[in-house]
């Protein structure tokens, strides 16, 4: 187990809340965008368009609020795209909590808020911590293995696992 420092706590604690709020704002954005598209493309579709809407907007106030400083080191077209992808895990704990939700409880597809609801609160530790590692960092990855060594923390001195018996 590894133990933080009390003065680092806080700050991730922080961190968190605000990554919560943001979150919470994309929820009322999804829901609407379902709502409002709904009747027009039909459910499935409005309920993916409608996460990468509230996805885009989550990106941009992480980006000014929650994850101030951190990350501007890329365009943010490059930023927002890494944070799309970084996301994907949580998008799939997401809306296959909502399409899973649809599928088993006919009350869902009556009414998408309860599934929408279920699904934001499936993906929220993934996307902080993949934010949080992939998307918003002080110092970029120099190369791609350095991206990949972040986002499993990995050391490169570690031999650990090469030790014979």
């Amino acid at each position: 187990m590894r133990l933080t420092p009390p003065s680092i706590a806080p700050h991730r604690l922080l961190r968190f809340l605000k990554f919560g709020v943001v979150g919470s704002l994309g929820f009322i954005w999804d829901t609407a965008a379902v709502y409002g598209l709904r009747p027009f493309i039909g459910l499935t579709a409005a309920t993916l368009i409608a996460y990468f809407f509230a996805a885009t907007l989550n990106w941009i106030l992480n980006r000014l609020w929650t994850f101030r400083g951190m990350g501007h080191h890329d365009h943010p077209v490059l930023q927002w795209l890494r944070f799309l992808s970084a996301n994907s895990l949580g998008f799939f704990l997401n809306r296959g909590t909502v399409y899973t939700l649809f599928y088993a409880f006919p009350l869902c597809i009556r009414h998408p808020v309860i599934a929408l609801a279920a699904g934001s609160f499936a993906g929220l530790i993934a996307n902080f911590k993949l934010s949080q590692k992939m998307v918003f960092r002080a110092k970029p990855p120099s190369s791609a293995l350095d991206l990949a060594e972040m986002t499993v923390e990995i050391s490169p001195t570690d031999h650990t696992h090469d030790a014979g018996p």
